[in-house]
């Protein structure tokens, strides 16, 4: 390959998905969808509801099993491989609820989500302290999310917005490549949409991610590509500029930014 056409390929791609299907009693939820998400870009699957987003989410995250199609994380088949296993290789998943232990502190929360990568999720029987090796890690992530001022906060007292913030260092903390965000704007304010967008940029500059997100306007300020779906079938997929001016998104949609 050429320099100039490996330029205009782009970043490599971490996660693609081939012809990838899910029948549910002969309902074909998801058909057909093909999906390149690439490393330190941030790809947003959008669509009105019922359009099947979360469920290419549960097939990508193996919580599902496909009807049909092929799933590759950097460049490994992990189309019949379970949730855990995906997890462990680099494909590392929020939820729509935000996951935190309310009553333990941000920097707790923080250890024991590092306690995996940190050799310590089966050593039960060392003392509370052999955790204390994971401060620096801790500190560390709750510096880059901004969460240095609520580090002995309980988590039960951040506000909604810094919960989410909270849960995404709680992943970055498994160390992915590639972070699935399932609609990590819902249910706030602007103040925390702005800080939450700015986030999401940040943490992509060194990983895939790829989001659910309903509000569109932050899809047009941060991603960098944008797939369409409606009725489990890609109508539409490029840069925000290309698919909100195509009439197939904007009849899904009837003028509903939601």
């Amino acid at each position: 390959m050429t320099a100039s056409a490996a330029a205009q390929s782009g970043p490599r791609v971490v996660l693609t998905a081939r012809g990838l299907g899910k029948d549910f009693a002969g309902f074909k939820a998801v058909n057909n969808v093909d999906l390149d998400v690439r490393h330190a870009q941030i790809h947003a699957l959008i669509g009105p509801n019922g359009a099947g987003k979360t469920t290419v989410f549960n097939l990508l995250t193996k919580f599902l099993q496909p009807t049909r199609g092929r799933i590759e994380l950097l460049g490994t088949d992990i189309t019949r491989t379970k949730p855990d296993k995906v997890a462990r290789m680099g494909l590392v998943r929020s939820f729509q609820i935000s996951a935190v232990f309310p009553h333990l502190t941000v920097l707790e929360n923080v250890r024991v989500a590092l306690q995996r990568p940190g050799g310590l999720s089966t050593q039960f029987w060392r003392p509370l302290s052999s955790l204390d090796r994971l401060n620096g890690r801790a500190d560390q992530l709750i510096d880059d999310l901004g969460l240095s001022e609520y580090r002995d906060a309980r988590a039960a007292d951040l506000s909604y917005g810094r919960k989410r913030v909270l849960e995404i260092a709680t992943t970055l903390a498994l160390e992915p490549q590639v972070l699935l965000l399932d609609e990590p704007m819902a249910g706030m304010g602007q103040e925390d949409v702005r800080m939450v967008a700015g986030i999401i940029r940040d943490v992509a500059q060194d990983r895939a991610v790829l989001m659910v997100e309903h509000n569109l306007n932050v899809v047009a300020d941060i991603c960098d590509h944008v797939t369409v779906l409606q009725r489990g079938e890609i109508i539409a997929s490029g840069d925000y500029a290309r698919v909100s001016a195509d009439p197939r998104v904007r009849t899904a949609y009837m003028g509903n930014e939601e």
